[in-house]
């Protein structure tokens, strides 16, 4: 198992991209601190990975708040003894044009997408710089090259994290490796919450796909197999680098 007596933390770890990447990484023998705000979603995902014979912890909260994050490593250090690896999963679409965006959702996309993130490496770094191979895998978007209607601080803020994921890299390399994914449209309830920044929502996600080269929507578990190779040791000279995983739609304009 490449990930056997790891531990790591995922963010947003109750659907879509985050729990698939969960039971991806839980598969391969990681140890994992789940985080979501759901409560039930966050027991039935534990329960899932039980079954599998991997045993993780659920902490509900949001990432949005400093204190929880430091909880987060708190629980991963109590539970497991050590940190071995992060995975930003958690996100927020804060949709609407610049004119009519409310401040406090701006605030908030960003507090999401991007504090939330320093956040949490604030408190993770320090511990995972004790061990031999440390990894963090942030979750952008291809937003973060590519503008959406309606989606001016998504568009930003993922932007700003691959940014924040390059620079980090620069400070922690070697002792901790860095990088971003930036997935495509991906068949997750995300897509559909963020088609409705279209005139057709249905026409939107059924076109996105079709707009790919593979012509069609990427899958969670995608995603999940990059996660695990960025943060396995098969990465080992991979820092600093933001991976398009898109379906060719960006080659394809």
């Amino acid at each position: 198992m490449k990930l056997q007596n790891q531990t790591l933390i995922i963010t947003g770890a109750t659907s879509g991209m985050g729990k698939a990447i969960a039971i991806e990484l839980a598969n391969e023998g990681a140890n994992l601190i789940l985080s979501g705000r759901d409560q039930k979603r966050g027991n039935a995902l534990m329960a899932e990975l039980l079954d599998k014979g991997q045993v993780s912890k659920f902490l509900p909260g949001d990432v949005g708040d400093i204190e929880y994050n430091k909880q987060l490593v708190d629980l991963a250090l109590a539970t497991f003894g050590g940190l071995d690896g992060v995975v930003t999963n958690a996100g927020m679409l804060g949709l609407a044009p610049v004119t009519s965006l409310d401040p406090y959702i701006w605030d908030r996309t960003f507090r999401t997408n991007v504090d939330a993130v320093f956040f949490l490496l604030k408190y993770a770094l320090p511990e995972m710089l004790k061990r031999p191979s440390a990894s963090v895998v942030g979750n952008a978007s291809i937003a973060a090259f590519k503008s959406f209607p309606n989606h001016p601080a998504y568009c930003a803020s993922k932007a700003a994290l691959v940014a924040l994921a390059k620079q980090v890299a620069v400070d922690y390399g070697p002792k901790v490796r860095i990088n971003a994914i930036c997935p495509g449209p991906v068949d997750t309830p995300f897509i559909h919450d963020s088609a409705i920044a279209f005139p057709d929502p249905v026409k939107a996600v059924e076109n996105a796909g079709k707009a790919t080269l593979l012509k069609r929507l990427g899958e969670p578990e995608d995603i999940a197999k990059l996660v695990l190779f960025l943060v396995s040791d098969d990465a080992s000279w991979i820092t600093g680098s933001a991976f398009t995983i898109d379906g060719g739609i960006l080659a394809g304009g």
